[in-house]
């Protein structure tokens, strides 16, 4: 069975969701696939930052989101060996709307795109689908193939296929496009732990020792912990008292309930990444998110780079698939506007890589570098800089006209 839309999303994440909702509300139409059956996994990236509840509330959506359950921080924080914290990002300082990082589950994030996105008449959001290959003509893709939970095959032609499937993104492969990797000294091991009512949420601060680093994040009722560990170290072998032993010696605070992970089950692996695309698209295939450039967790900025390369290229693109296909130089444009913000939040995290974690996962350091410290100490202000970087971007990107709708009240 052969179907048509005007552009097919594969990856029903937030790259993706925000690019169909945008495309949509141009009067394109927009086919997402999503291989899952609902949005609901855990241990995904939750932190929306500055740039991307601006642009929610431009779509009309602040107020729906600010209803969903989340955690508030303004503040990044890295641990010195004094025993004192080093704010490194100060997001209060930022002249925005919304000057903190919230901490939201992807899936409520990702259920509101999906409930506005759906209210478009040319919006179609296929759950249970997953794309098995690209169709073609010559070089040029034209389309995808797929199949359904029940085992149904179909293939969806298309003015183009948008890759917004994540950092292992089978259609950036089928694409023959290949990332340059960078360097990453760990790897991160998530979990849960609970949270008392009287402990802070304001603060998102690293916990370091030789060896060991952890971030907890505070979110409603528990902590979404990553533990990072050195690259290539399976953690399973050890076994969970190992581990527990682990999170007891860096985060001190968390001994008393350490018993909580009753196994390694409860443990969730992540194989960091940090690679970016030379070139984002073919002759009818673009690639955004992680799929052009995937980020490492440092500074919780993939989501946020994501939702703003869906955003250009929603600007850039709705004009071109209302009157057909894009062209070469369509495609590149978008590349041409992301490429920027995107070295330069990589380049923050190649640093901290090597100046920061690399020594702390091989023993030499329990922190930031004194350099470091004795610079941010004597100019508390520069902490406006990563700020910056990490909740706006060089180069934010606002909703475009078409797209812009007044504010939806949040359901009592």
């Amino acid at each position: 069975m052969t179907e048509h839309t005007g552009c097919v999303i594969v990856g029903g994440r937030p790259a993706g969701m925000v690019a169909g909702l945008l495309l949509a509300r141009a009067g394109v139409e927009v086919t997402v696939l999503e291989k899952h059956a609902d949005f609901l996994r855990d241990f995904r990236g939750d932190t929306v930052h500055p740039s991307t509840l601006t642009l929610l509330d431009e779509l009309g959506l602040g107020e729906k989101f600010e209803a969903l359950p989340q955690s508030k921080m303004t503040t990044v924080g890295l641990p010195t060996p004094d025993g004192d914290q080093l704010t490194i990002a100060d997001m209060s300082l930022l002249k925005v709307p919304r000057p903190y990082v919230a901490m939201v589950p992807q899936w409520d994030f990702l259920d509101l795109l999906a409930e506005t996105a759906q209210k478009e008449p040319t919006f179609t959001l296929r759950l249970e689908t997953e794309m098995t290959g690209l169709l073609r003509s010559g070089r040029q893709v034209t389309g995808v193939r797929y199949r359904t939970a029940d085992g149904t095959e179909g293939e969806l032609t298309a003015n183009l296929v948008i890759a917004a499937d994540g950092r292992w993104s089978l259609a950036r492969r089928s694409a023959g496009l290949t990332p340059r990797e960078y360097y990453t000294p760990f790897d991160a091991w998530w979990f849960r732990l609970s949270r008392k009512p009287e402990e802070r949420e304001a603060s998102l601060t690293a916990r370091m020792s030789k060896g060991h680093l952890a971030v907890p994040l505070p979110r409603k009722g528990y902590y979404q912990i990553a533990y990072l560990a050195p690259k290539g170290k399976d953690l399973n072998e050890a076994g969970i008292e190992s581990f527990r032993r682990d999170i007891a010696e860096v985060c001190p605070e968390f001994a008393d309930r350490v018993h909580e992970l009753t196994s390694m089950d409860d443990v969730k692996f992540l194989d960091v990444r940090l690679n970016r695309l030379n070139r984002w698209h073919v002759d009818g295939l673009l690639c955004i998110g992680d799929a052009a450039h995937a980020m490492s967790p440092v500074g919780g900025v993939g989501i946020n780079l994501a939702v703003q390369d869906a955003v250009a290229a929603a600007r850039l693109l709705a004009d071109p698939l209302l009157r057909g296909r894009p062209t070469e130089q369509n495609l590149t444009a978008v590349r041409r506007r992301r490429l920027l913000p995107t070295v330069a939040v990589q380049g923050l995290q190649r640093v901290l890589h090597r100046r920061v974690i690399g020594p702390v996962m091989t023993g030499r350091a329990d922190g930031p570098p004194s350099q470091l410290i004795a610079l941010f100490r004597r100019f508390p202000q520069l902490s406006r800089v990563p700020a910056l970087l990490i909740g706006v971007g060089i180069r934010r990107e606002s909703a475009p006209a078409f797209a812009r709708r007044p504010a939806e009240p949040a359901s009592r």
